[in-house]
């Protein structure tokens, strides 16, 4: 499929963003698709500034595209938690609409970015949407044979994280009040995996051994989230205080999760990643970046 027309939407998001410039890296021709535009955007690029709750504007996207890489989502579980009707509209709607405009103009591959939080009974609203567009997209394989690839995304953490994202937030915290606060006991067990990492593996699944397939994309190693914050603290001086908090939070795993079905899934890995500890430096400088002006 290589030298081929590949949309991303989301494309001006955390992961999406990456996936554009692991594309364009590799030759293919990109087009963005996002409800704003995206600030990692090159010249080259074909941006189209679109909502996928309006069908028309998402079937204009998507003609004479040979696949289509689906990252657009409400994609925060506490917002889910709160607010299940925008969820579901975002993710569910959203998606069903990419799908039926992807069978009228033949897509050859549709790429769905999905969540390891479908193996478990915690997630909340975004884990039931996610596993409801799995179902809609298996669905629209038997009825309109449209090949698709699953990605259940583990823990992502890099450059361009949002304040949402876990490691992001415990930063920020770190650096704006030098203290972080965290909901458990920090024994919760999680396989981060940096955003570079996951969007070269989400390229990777183009190729057709991973056609109608579900496919893991997770760290290579797991760490216990108290570790984790010991190496932030240690990363930025020692001086980071660190608090646990007993709230359990219901929609969040303590394990990363594999072995609750649905569908079966392999793990996608690759030996080139990066180091963990190498990633959380380079996000420290990038939040130091973003924040000192303001």
């Amino acid at each position: 499929m290589k030298n081929k027309k590949i949309l991303v939407t989301g494309s001006s998001g955390f992961l999406g963003s990456h996936v554009v410039d692991v594309l364009d890296e590799k030759g293919y021709e990109v087009v963005l698709f996002d409800l704003e535009s995206s600030t990692y955007k090159k010249e080259s690029h074909n941006e189209i500034i679109g909502d996928i709750l309006n069908y028309d504007e998402v079937l204009s996207a998507v003609k004479g595209c040979d696949a289509i890489f689906h990252f657009a989502a409400q994609a925060d579980i506490d917002i889910s938690t709160t607010n299940p009707l925008k969820t579901i509209e975002q993710n569910i709607i959203g998606t069903s609409n990419i799908l039926e405009a992807s069978t009228k103009v033949g897509i050859n591959r549709f790429i769905f970015a999905s969540t390891i939080y479908v193996y478990s009974n915690l997630g909340s609203f975004y884990k039931a949407s996610k596993q409801s567009c799995e179902k809609i997209i298996e669905e629209y394989r038997r009825q309109f044979d449209l090949d698709y690839t699953i990605l259940r995304f583990g823990s992502l953490y890099g450059p361009r994280a949002n304040k949402f994202n876990a490691i992001e937030s415990f930063l920020i915290a770190a650096l704006k009040k030098q203290k972080i606060v965290r909901k458990g006991d920090g024994e919760e067990i999680r396989e981060y995996i940096h955003a570079r990492d996951a969007a070269e593996l989400s390229v990777k699944a183009l190729s057709d051994d991973y056609k109608n397939k579900h496919l893991i994309l997770t760290g290579n190693e797991q760490i216990k989230v108290k570790d984790l914050l010991k190496m932030i603290n240690e990363i930025l001086g020692g001086e980071i205080l660190i608090e646990y908090v007993q709230d359990y939070d219901p929609s969040h795993y303590e394990i990363t999760p594999y072995n609750y079905r649905p569908e079966t899934a392999m793990k996608l890995t690759s030996n080139k990643h990066h180091d963990l500890g190498q990633g959380i430096i380079d996000q420290v400088y990038e939040i130091e970046k973003k924040y000192k002006d303001r």
